[in-house]
C-alpha cells in the first residue's frame, strides 16, 4: 500500500473541516442580519450561573452575561420589535437570577415571559420582571424562596477517625464547612442572611406581580402553572404559539418573523471541545474535577 503524499493529508483535513463548518453553520442563526420586523426568542435554559463551564461533568447552564448582553442587543436593533425569554429552568445562584431579572425589567420594548417546562425560583423571579407571562398548564412554576443546604460528613470522619484540624482567623470564617457541625449561632446567622435575601426576592416578585395576598407562595411551594395563575403568577395558559399572539398583541404588529437566538460555532470551537473533552479524561482529571467543585459549593446561596 502506497503512502499518502503530504498534500494528501492536507485534502483530508480541508474537507473534514467544510463537513464540520457545514454542520455547525446549519445549527446558528444570527437574528442581527434579518431584515424588517422581528420577534426573538431568547431561551433562558438550565441552571442560572454568572458564568458557564464547557466541561462534559458541568450541568447545562445559562449564564447571566450572556443574556444581558443579547437584551442588550435586542435593544440596539431596530428591527427587533420584541423578545420572547423561553424559560425551562429551576433557577440558579442568587445574583445571576437577580442580574437577568434587572436587564429584563429595564428592556424598553414589549417581552413575555414563556414558561414550559419549568420556570421556578430564581427563574421566576426573571419571569416575573417580563411584561406578561404565558407558561403551559401543567408547568412547573413558583418555588420562591433561597436555598443554602449542604452535606455535613462529621459523623462519617468520626467514624474513620480523621479529625478536622480548625486553624482560622475570623470567628466565622468557617461556618458552613461539612467537616463539622454548625454552632447553632452559626446557623442562626446564616439563617437571618437567607431571610433577607428571601425577603428582596418575595419583594420584588410582588411589586413585578402587582400580588396583595401571598401567604401560600411565601412557603416556597412550586404550583403547576394552572395553579400559578389562580394565584396570579402567570397571565395566560398556553404554548409557543400563545406567547407569540401575545407579545403581537404588545407591541401592535400584525405580521413578524420570528427569530430564535442559537449561539454561534465555528470549527475551531467544535474541535476545541472534542478536543477538550478527550484530554479531560486523562489522568486524575475527573477525580480532581469532582474534588474542586465539592469544595467550592459550600455555602453558595442560590434560588432554587
Amino acid at each position: 500500500m502506497k503512502k499518502l503524499k503530504s498534500w494528501h493529508y492536507i485534502l483530508i483535513i480541508l474537507i473534514f473541516i467544510i463537513i464540520i463548518s457545514l454542520i455547525t453553520k446549519s445549527l446558528n442563526s444570527d437574528f442581527e442580519s434579518v431584515q424588517g420586523d422581528e420577534i426573538l426568542i431568547i431561551p433562558i435554559q438550565g441552571i442560572i450561573s454568572n458564568s458557564n463551564s464547557d466541561s462534559l461533568l458541568s450541568s447545562e447552564g445559562v449564564s447571566s452575561d450572556k443574556i444581558i448582553s443579547l437584551i442588550k442587543k435586542a435593544k440596539e436593533n431596530n428591527n427587533i420589535k420584541a423578545v420572547i425569554f423561553e424559560i425551562n429552568s429551576p433557577g440558579g445562584t442568587v445574583v445571576a437570577s437577580k442580574e437577568i431579572a434587572n436587564a429584563v425589567k429595564k428592556f424598553d420594548k414589549p417581552n413575555v415571559a414563556l414558561i414550559r417546562d419549568v420556570g421556578a425560583s430564581g427563574a421566576y423571579w426573571i419571569a416575573s420582571s417580563a411584561d406578561k407571562i404565558v407558561a403551559d398548564e401543567l408547568s412547573i412554576t413558583g418555588s420562591i424562596g433561597v436555598i443554602s443546604s449542604y452535606l455535613e460528613f462529621s459523623g462519617l470522619l468520626d467514624k474513620y477517625g480523621v479529625n478536622y484540624e480548625r486553624l482560622v482567623v475570623g470567628k466565622y470564617k468557617d461556618a458552613g464547612t461539612p467537616y463539622r457541625e454548625l454552632t447553632d449561632e452559626e446557623r442562626a446567622l446564616i439563617q437571618s442572611k437567607l431571610s433577607k435575601i428571601d425577603k428582596i426576592f418575595l419583594d420584588e416578585v410582588k411589586i413585578n406581580r402587582n400580588l396583595t395576598n401571598t401567604v401560600r407562595i411565601e412557603t416556597g411551594e412550586f404550583f403547576l402553572g394552572m395553579e400559578a395563575k389562580e394565584l396570579g403568577l402567570v397571565d395566560y395558559l398556553g404554548n409557543k404559539d400563545t406567547a407569540i399572539e401575545v407579545v403581537k398583541k404588545l407591541s401592535n404588529l400584525k405580521e413578524a418573523k420570528v427569530v430564535e437566538y442559537k449561539e454561534k460555532k465555528n470549527i475551531f470551537d467544535v474541535l476545541n471541545k472534542l478536543n477538550a473533552n478527550a484530554f479531560y479524561y486523562m489522568g486524575q482529571g475527573i477525580g480532581s474535577r469532582l474534588y474542586f467543585e465539592n469544595k467550592n459549593q459550600n455555602l453558595e446561596i442560590n434560588a432554587i
